[in-house]
């Protein structure tokens, strides 16, 4: 399976909400891939801005593909892969 850049948002801005007692709809999510850092990103939500590392999009697409898709996949089968966008290979 393979989630794209704007599923792996989706999932952000899901769990981010879910955390925050906002709406997903009030969250706004930056991706980006840096050679230093890796993958990260910028939420903004509920008048706050704050950093994610990978770890943090890991545990989001892993409660998204479990809520939406009902497949449980842990960290070690998810891998995010940057060619014109960043995506995420689910192994199931």
């Amino acid at each position: 399976m393979v989630l794209s850049m704007d599923e792996i948002i989706n999932a952000i801005c899901i769990h981010t909400a879910e955390r925050a007692g906002l709406r997903p709809t009030d969250v706004q999510v930056e991706l980006s891939w840096d050679e230093e850092t890796g993958y990260t990103g910028e939420i903004w939500a509920g008048g706050r801005s704050r950093y994610i590392v990978e770890s943090n999009i890991m545990e989001a697409i892993m409660q998204y593909v479990y809520k939406e898709y009902g497949i449980r996949a842990f960290r070690d089968d998810i891998t995010l892969d940057l060619g014109e966008e960043i995506i995420a290979h689910i192994r199931s």
